[in-house]
């Protein structure tokens, strides 16, 4: 025989067996194996499956039991009698033989110790004595009296001595309520019945027999005074022990004696407790609770804890029969029978149901007679159902235990309530009394159920230690919300605040704040489970006739029963051979409860359901600190003003409190805190975390309100935040990096809605009402954060203020704070994310100061009337934007971020030009001067800003739509600076020659970032600026070869370049459509062009060219006429004024409704009259001097210009724009088949 290791520990750790020993078919409890065996045993007919693991065990590896001499004397004591021995445990150092006096919490002690296997894996737990006694009842006429609680699927039972509950009640009155119903229902002439001599007599013996058995020499010496010694035990042993600890020798007595008086004199039992912190589930949820050797018999005193399979059922026994084994057998159990006495059927199951929950294969009997050793005989353990005399059904059994257990599942369904399962002695009913509603509706205020507080820290432990669990999901959250529910339910907050506050704290995690709700993870309400408190099955039809029915036709016990106690009962069994019948109460506990957690999509909701928690929690807390407050009440209402006017310095003051507070270390606190806790407590460290939890809350609050653009309640929500972690920091010594990291997120979520309340000043009144509104659940907290701070640290960063440039400020503030934590060494490691969004909203914050104080620049240079000299207020504004704009980029450039630099760089650039526009010197007389210096040097600064921006985009598929924008920009500010020296040319700075350089060039840069392909919104713009372009450099070439005198090279030169700008200025104007006036001028200036190079010309030949080129120019006049005219005559159409020909001329407003310039056309009209006279006249001059004959064509022609001529002098000046316009449009069409250019393609 091989022995286990380490099953046989007697130093097992506290959490009580870290392995499984499962025991052997035929090792019993010696055989260890990594396997698990289900022993199967054959009965007969009868098949049942039983399979036991041992979960703990404090017993030595089985020796040798010691066989005894026929003829030795039991009577007389062994010299090892009652001394304390290992292998024989409890049952051996007390003459109860196998422990039949269970203690009132003895199952709790396994909860507690196996908390993983509560509420879910085990149906059962309760100490095997227990469990006999039930599955007995219907073969035995023997009381039953027990105490039954749910947790989850589990049921724990205890027995419930009346007797002794009613002497202690004597004493206490504590059941005075339970020992009158007992009395007027049950039992009138109740009183304590007293243990016969001979049941004392055959106590004696059996432990004297199991001292023999294993005292190895077998030697039995006698004790003096043995008489009085079995009396003394007995009397000490037997005494009222209710509900103290079982003590486990006889020296105990006087510490069982203390005991028993504390518990008289009222100690509370909450002191017996001690909750340790409760921390986030990502620190684990540590939950230490302090049991003491007299913690009211809640320790798991069992020798071995064994996990039962018995057919379906799963059971978590204890057990303390003592198991010998060696040599052939290395399991057995030791019993004594008298041999006069034959073996019944409740002895037979007692051996049985021991043997199996202990997996001992085999029995060993020793008979006696009168105390003197008979003989031994060996019984397997299946052969125990079909001994003679005691023969029964080990499947009558199973169903026994089917259907009890089926029974209580049914009727015990409130989670924190004591059933009383009782049958009266000799009695075949059995009833189901709920003690919690029979203690509710006592009159007595000291009806006190001294189970309350062990169900209420079950409740709690289960309820914890599955949070804990990593594996589970969120479909496990509704059983948690319900433990925890039932455990607050219990206990009375004055008493039990330490547990009542974690519990609710725990009530707070559940809900999921920084993450959406599962689909599928729950409904809206708790429909879908029934009440909080209770667990009903999903299947709840029954049988009309498997339903208990209250009749006072229920029998007797000693007294008559009126139908009075059936209406108190629960349920009744009304006789116990129904217990017998295979599934006469259906096994519904095989039918998982449903737990309906309320999981709502809406986040507010949510937060809501937390913070009613994370508010009771700190009520519990602050409930349970002796010193009181003398704190004046605060006014959540009232917002603590802040002097704006101070300006900066008050600002800076408040930013420096702010990162003081938010500061990663602080000195170690001492000293009580302002409400009296001292650093350190149950109470200290349970407010942090609900402090930090309540925060969270209003973040997300807050954070869900600036999405659906409620800014005033946004702010309220972040303010409250910042509030609980002021109070946080108050009573906290050091900061972890989650909280800081946490608070980084507050302080730039405030910083968010600062900005969005500045951009969205025109509605500060709304905002204003939603600032101000508060609930009471928030004024509640927030009085309970006044308690350990004054809660004033943060606000100037959550104040609502009225000014759009202090709430930017404070924006801009909120997120330097946030950045400088994270730039902290505590939480440098821990936010590399946090810190590029940070970050990213310092570069975006200071983009848009920068770009609030450049519209201040731009609005005061409006503002002024004469520009003579750049004001300091100016220079001061520029440097504030030009500031903000350089720190924004070195932000963006940071996070490597080049499309936010590009924009950035490109506002810069934009200042720039506003610079220059400042320097733009204007006269009295609203007159410029000659572009300057300044002027010059501020526009080069603004082209080397976009090319830095350009070169920050790389190409513009990196984004099309910032890279388009900088491309126009700086083409705008190429093609003004061009404008600009060629228009107020500084002449006497610089050369003519080198100002036409400068503008070419400028102007022909602007050109190559006009986008002329792409096809975008601009694409007009672009061909409007191209074609000005084109033209302004054909004028100015047309200038230079007017007046360049002397080098005729360079003459032809300005000649050819003059002609190419103008046509392709001619090409681009045609092609937008809308722009008839620079068309028109564009076609002017190109015959004047030609005018002044005919005047150059000799022959008459080259003139009379030149002359039918200018022609031809000028018939293309014609399609901007045609587009004037089609404007004309909508707004015409458009008005329906039929006065309007007569007054389009006059010019009131310059413009028409389509945006026509009716003054800029009666210019060009004026300057067209003179230009086509000319040319005719001098065509007709020229052709009638020829001096060959003309041909029949040529005189064709001399006719058609003598027509058109005398027409255009007839023409009547005063005549409406319209009908002048209609009069050109006739003659220009006599031409166009003339001249062979009837359209401008042709020209070219």
């Amino acid at each position: 025989m091989s022995s286990a290791p380490g099953n046989g520990e007697d130093c097992v750790p506290p959490d009580r067996g870290s392995e499984d020993v499962t025991l052997d078919e035929s090792g019993g409890d010696i055989a260890s194996t990594t396997g698990r065996q289900e022993l199967e045993m054959c009965l007969g007919n009868n098949e049942i499956k039983s399979r036991a693991v041992v979960k703990y065990s404090a017993a030595p590896p089985p020796t040798t039991y010691a066989l005894l001499q026929e003829k030795t004397d039991l009577k007389l004591p062994p010299a090892n009698w009652l001394r304390e021995s290992p292998q024989l445990g409890p049952a051996g150092s007390t003459v109860l033989g196998s422990s039949s006096k269970s203690k009132p919490f003895s199952s709790f002690g396994m909860a507690y110790d196996f908390i993983d296997s509560i509420g879910d894996d085990v149906d059962v737990v309760s100490d095997s004595e227990n469990i006999k006694k039930l599955l007995k009842i219907p073969y035995s006429k023997s009381h039953v009296s027990m105490a039954v609680h749910r947790v989850g699927r589990t049921l724990l039972l205890d027995e419930l001595d009346i007797q002794e509950l009613f002497m202690r009640s004597s004493q206490t009155g504590d059941w005075t309520w339970l020992k009158e119903f007992y009395q007027r229902l049950i039992d009138q002439k109740w009183q304590r019945k007293k243990k016969s001599k001979e049941h004392w007599y055959q106590k004696a013996i059996l432990s004297k027999f199991l001292y023999y058995s294993i005292n190895g020499d077998g030697a039995a010496e006698p004790v003096p005074d043995s008489d009085n010694t079995d009396e003394g035990c007995g009397a000490e042993e037997f005494g009222p022990s209710w509900p103290a600890t079982f003590t486990s020798t006889a020296s105990d007595s006087e510490e069982s004696a203390a005991h028993k008086e504390s518990l008289q004199e009222g100690v509370p039992m909450d002191s017996k407790y001690a909750l340790g912190q409760v921390a986030s589930k990502e620190q684990n949820l540590t939950t230490l609770f302090n049991e003491g050797e007299n913690s009211q018999g809640l320790r798991n005193d069992f020798v071995r804890n064994i996990l039962w399979t018995f057919e379906d059922i799963h059971m978590l026994v204890g057990s303390n029969m003592p198991i010998f084994g060696g040599g052939r057998y290395p399991a057995v159990s030791l019993r004594l029978r008298d041999n006069n006495k034959p073996i019944n059927i409740l002895t037979g199951i007692d051996y049985w149901l021991d043997n199996l929950m202990c997996n001992v294969p085999e029995l060993v009997m020793c008979f006696h007679v009168n105390g003197i050793v008979q003989k031994y005989e060996m019984i397997k353990t299946e052969d125990i159902p079909d001994l003679e005399n005691s023969t029964f059904s080990t499947r009558v059994v199973k169903d026994i235990a089917q259907n009890i257990l089926s029974f209580l599942k049914s009727n015990c369904t409130k989670e924190g309530h004591t059933y009383w399962l009782f049958k009266a002695s000799g009695s075949d009913i059995v009833k189901l009394y709920d003690l919690t509603t029979l203690c509710e509706e006592a009159a007595e205020e000291k009806c006190q159920n001294p189970f309350t507080l062990p169900v209420a820290v079950l409740l709690y432990k289960v309820a914890s230690n599955m949070m804990l669990k990593k594996s589970q999901n969120r479909k496990h959250y509704g059983t948690i919300r319900t433990l925890l529910l039932n455990c607050v339910k219990l206990l009375d907050q004055d008493r039990h605040p330490q547990i009542i506050a974690s519990a609710h704290y725990m009530l707070a995690e559940l809900f999921q704040l920084d993450e959406p709700p599962e689909e599928g993870a729950g409904g809206e309400s708790l429909r879908a489970g029934g009440s909080e408190d209770s667990y009903s099955d999903e299947d709840d039809e029954e049988d009309p006739e498997d339903l208990p029915e209250d009749s006072d036709e229920n029998g007797s016990f000693s007294t008559t029963l009126d139908s009075q106690d059936d209406s108190k009962a629960v349920a009744i069994i009304k006789s116990v051979g129904e217990l017998s019948v295979p599934e006469k109460y259906k096994s519904t506990h095989q039918i998982r409860p449903i737990y309906a957690f309320p999981v709502s999509q809406d986040k507010e909701e949510r937060c809501r359901h937390v913070l009613s928690y994370v508010l009771k929690g700190l009520k519990a807390v602050d409930g349970s600190i002796k010193k009181e407050s003398d704190l004046p009440a605060a006014d959540p209402n009232t917002p603590i003003p802040l002097k704006y006017e101070d300006g900066s310095k008050a600002v800076e003051k408040g930013i420096a409190l702010l990162l003081d507070r938010a500061g990663p270390f602080q000195e170690d606190r001492k000293h009580p805190t302002r409400s009296g806790m001292i650093p350190g407590s149950w109470q200290h460290r349970m407010k942090l975390q609900l402090f930090f939890k309540a925060s969270k809350a209003y973040y997300v609050l807050s954070d869900a309100a600036t999405n659906l653009l409620k800014y005033g309640r946004a702010l309220r929500y972040i303010k409250l935040a910042l509030q609980c972690h002021d109070a946080y920091c108050s009573v906290s010594s050091t900061l972890h990096s989650r909280v800081l990291l946490f608070h980084s997120q507050c302080l730039s979520l405030c910083g968010d809605i600062q900005l969005m309340l500045a951009q969205n000043a025109s509605n500060r009144a709304a905002y204003l009402e939603e600032y101000s509104y508060q609930t009471r659940e928030d004024q509640e907290v927030l009085h309970s954060l006044h308690r350990e701070s004054s809660c004033q640290a943060f606000n100037m960063a959550s104040d609502l203020a009225t000014d759009p440039e202090y709430q930017l400020f404070v924006s801009s503030k909120c997120y330097e704070a946030a950045y400088e934590l994270l730039t902290s060494g505590v939480v440098k490691e821990h936010g590399p994310e946090q810190l590029a969004q940070v970050l990213k909203r310092l570069g975006n914050i200071r983009n848009e100061i920068g770009v609030f104080y450049m519209n201040q620049a731009a609005a005061m240079q409006t503002e002024k009337e004469v520009k003579k000299s750049v004001s300091i207020a100016e220079q001061e504004i520029w440097k504030k934007s030009f500031s903000c704009f350089e720190k924004g980029i070195k932000d963006f450039e940071a996070i490597e971020d080049s499309t936010n630099t590009s924009l950035l760089l490109c506002n810069t650039g934009r200042l720039m030009r506003i610079c220059a526009q400042a320097h733009c010197a204007t006269s009295a007389d609203l007159s410029r001067g000659e572009f300057s210096p300044e002027e010059s040097l501020y526009y080069n600064k603004a082209i080397d800003y976009y090319l830095r921006a350009m070169r920050s985009l790389a190409t513009r598929g990196n984004h099309p739509a910032v890279w388009d924008s900088v491309n126009w920009e700086l083409s705008t500010t190429y093609f003004t600076l061009a404008t600009l020296l060629q228009d107020y040319a500084p002449l006497s700075r610089k050369a003519q020659e080198q100002i036409e350089r400068e503008v070419t060039e400028a102007m022909l840069k602007s050109l190559k970032y006009c986008d002329l392909q792409t096809e975008s919104a601009r694409q007009p713009l672009y061909q409007y600026r191209a074609a000005t372009i084109h033209h302004r450099l054909a004028s100015m070439y047309h200038s230079c070869f007017r007046n360049q005198v002397g080098d005729e090279h360079l003459r032809k030169q300005h000649r050819s370049l003059a002609e190419l700008h103008y046509s392709k200025a001619v090409l681009l104007f045609l092609s937008l459509k809308d722009a008839p006036c620079e068309l028109l001028r564009t076609l002017l200036e190109r015959v004047a062009f030609a005018e002044f190079t005919m005047a150059g010309q000799s022959s008459s030949g080259a003139k009379l060219k030149t002359l039918t080129g200018a022609l031809d120019i000028l018939t293309d006049t014609r399609h901007a006429f045609l587009l004037i005219h089609k404007e004309l005559l909508e707004d015409y159409t458009e008005t329906d004024c039929p006065e309007l020909t007569r007054h389009l001329d006059s010019g009131a407003d310059g413009t028409t409704s389509s945006g026509l310039n009716t003054i800029e056309v009666m210019k060009l009209i004026g300057v067209f009259e003179p230009s086509f006279s000319f040319l005719l006249l001098q065509l007709v001059k020229l052709m009638t001097a020829m001096k060959r004959k003309p041909s029949n064509k040529d005189e064709e022609l001399l006719k058609t210009y003598k027509n058109v001529y005398s027409k255009i002098l007839r023409a009547e000046k005063t005549a409406p724009l319209l009908s002048r316009i209609e009069l050109f449009l006739d003659l220009l069409q006599q031409l166009t088949p003339k001249t062979g250019s009837g359209d401008l393609g042709a020209s070219s």
